[in-house]
Formats: C-alpha cells, structure tokens, sequence
C-alpha cells in the first residue's frame, strides 16, 4: 500500500509517497489547479497501487484536489493540521517545511489511516453547509449593520429610542428608512443620509436571511427530517447539522463525532489516578448548535430535565451537567444520522430545491 500525504495550500500543493515500510518513494509539488491534480494524480498513478491519501485542508485549500481524487476513485482521507503539527514536533528531525508538513501527513496516513475520517463526493450536504455558512454571514452583516446605524443615531439624537421602534423590528427599519434628521446642519444631514442607505443594506441582508432559510429548510426537510426527531433541533437545525457530518459517512462511530465536537472530554491520568479535562478543541460551530440544543432541552424536555438533575446531585455543577448532555446529544444524533444517510442516497445528484 503506498501512502501519500498532500500539503495543500492556496496556490501550491506538496505531495510525499511512502512504500509500506514508511521509505520515501518521492515527492511532488505543483499548482492548485485543474491540471496540478491532473498531474498530481498522474505521478501517483506511476507509482504504483493500491494507494492511499490524505490531504491536510481537505476541506478548505485541498478541497478542490479530493473532490478530484475521490471522483477518480481513489481512497482520500481528511488529516487536521493539528495532527501533522504534533507529528512535526515529536519528529526525529524537527522543522516547518511543505515537504516536512506533506511526510508527516504521509506518515499519519501510513499508521493511522483506518481510524482517519473518509472524504466522500460532494452531495446535499455541501450545498447546505454552503446555504448555512452564507446565512450565518448575512445575519452578521445585518448585526454589523444595526450598530452602525445605532451608532450614528446616537450623535444625531442620543434619545432615538423613545422615538424610533426597535431596530430589530419591521417598524423599527422602516423608521430609519426614512430617517430625517431635525438638524439642518451639513454634518447631521450626511448622518441622516448614511443612516438611510445603511438600512438599504441591512433590509438586504436581512431578504437574503429569510430566502436562504426557506431553502435551507425546503432541503433539509427532503433529506434529513429524521433529526427533527431529537427536541431542540428544527429543519434550519438539521440543516445546519447535515451541512457539518456530511458528506457520506465521514464519522465511524459516536465517539469519533464526539471528539470531532470537542465534546468528549479529553483523557489527562497519570499515576494511577484516572480524571478528564474538557476538550477545548473540535468543530467549534457543532459545539455550539450542540449547546444550544442542550438549552432548549433543559427548558423543555422532561428526560432531558431529569438527567441533568441527577447529574447535579452526583455532585456536577450545573456547566458540567450540560457538558454531560452534549455528549448523551451526540449519541442521539449518531443514531439518527444513520437513518439520514439511506434518504440522502436515494436522492438524484445535483436536484434543485
């Protein structure tokens, strides 16, 4: 079996084979491009088979060369930089290179590469984590929005609030729509006209909110309805959710989606004594739709109620207990996962919502 690990960056992409007893078989470097994965694959191909991949970034930079390695039916798995930066610091020749970063990739891939999550084709799970990322954005912009216009409000008229609706309203936006200012100065005219065209933007981002919540949860409720099953999680939920664990079966097991979340604590014994400390790393937008689908459950779900109540009364606080639920949370989307996959295989390649 040859290992091959890949570097993937911007503009250029290092690759490094490895035989089956871990020597060098040779190196490549060449433009991330539709032709450097061409020739990518071309080399690797000459080399000799049955092969083995993995691309630091598969997901990010490397993405575009996995997608064309997986469509080509090679066997590609996704390595964390935070992997191949351990690697590098307990290597017997310590440095930072592209060629350094792409062997200890190689070498992960060599020792580890049945425990490493597999890339699979893109499907409706990338057009939804794509939907999800770009409303995400529009309701930052529309947040960075209302405080600029608060912001200007305040220096024309620091008590705009007994006169204005709340921003976060319809009133409230078309209130400043039409903004005048009381002043006839030049300044408060400018401010007043800022304000208008801030609240043309922010109107803007917030159609491109709801036009892409109406897709996100058009699609979900085709695919991935069987997540709704868990209390907490709705169809722009499950949306949000199947955009992260797709595509195809990227996680084997529960635990391996709990540590992808930060949600399984990190084991720290030493000398006979067995504790855990919390796992500050993973996916960090899966551990937070985790928390607050734990909140939800905590307000509104008895057996989430009581679990979190016994757990209190072993002696956990109150942070730690909802740490505890994350965790019981990741088993119950596991499951309910499974059921998503035989739905999203059935659905046509490419279909429009």
């Amino acid at each position: 079996m040859i290992s091959i690990g890949v570097d993937a960056h911007k503009q250029v992409h290092v690759a490094l084979a490895l035989d089956e007893g871990g020597r060098e078989l040779g190196r490549w470097q060449g433009p991330n491009s539709q032709g450097g994965w061409s020739d990518l694959l071309q080399w690797a191909v000459n080399l000799g088979s049955p092969r083995q991949w993995g691309i630091e970034g598969a997901w990010n930079y490397g993405r575009g060369l996995a997608q064309h390695l997986v469509v080509s039916g090679e066997t590609v798995s996704e390595v964390n930089a935070r992997w191949t930066a351990q690697g590098r610091r307990t290597a017997r020749r310590p440095g930072k290179s592209d060629a350094l970063d792409a062997r200890a990739v190689a070498l992960l891939v060599w020792r580890e590469a049945a425990t490493l999550p597999q890339v699979a084709a893109d499907d409706e799970t990338a057009v939804l984590d794509l939907l999800t990322t770009e409303r995400e954005a529009a309701l930052a912009e529309a947040t960075r929005l209302r405080n600029q216009i608060h912001q200007l409000l305040l220096q024309l008229d620091p008590e705009y609030r007994v006169h204005l609706p709340n921003l976060q309203t319809k009133a409230g936006l078309a209130a400043v729509a039409g903004y005048q200012a009381a002043s006839t100065r030049a300044l408060d005219q400018e401010r007043a006209a800022a304000v208008r065209r801030l609240a043309q933007r922010l109107q803007l981002a917030l159609d491109q909110v709801v036009d892409l919540t109406t897709q996100i949860e058009a699609r979900a409720a085709t695919g991935f309805s069987p997540l709704t099953q868990l209390c907490g999680i709705n169809l722009l939920t499950a949306g949000a959710l199947a955009g992260i664990l797709g595509p195809g079966r990227r996680f084997q097991t529960d635990a391996q989606l709990a540590a992808y979340a930060g949600a399984a604590p990190l084991e720290a014994s030493s000398a006979g004594q067995s504790r855990h400390r919390l796992n500050r790393g993973g996916n960090r937008r899966l551990n937070a739709i985790l928390y607050r689908i734990a909140l939800t459950q905590a307000r509104h779900d008895p057996a989430a109620r009581t679990y979190l109540a016994r757990r209190v009364s072993e002696g956990k606080s109150k942070r730690e207990a909802i740490r505890s639920l994350k965790r019981f949370l990741i088993r119950a989307i596991f499951r309910l996962w499974q059921q998503c996959l035989p739905i999203q295989a059935a659905l046509p390649a490419g279909r429009a919502a």
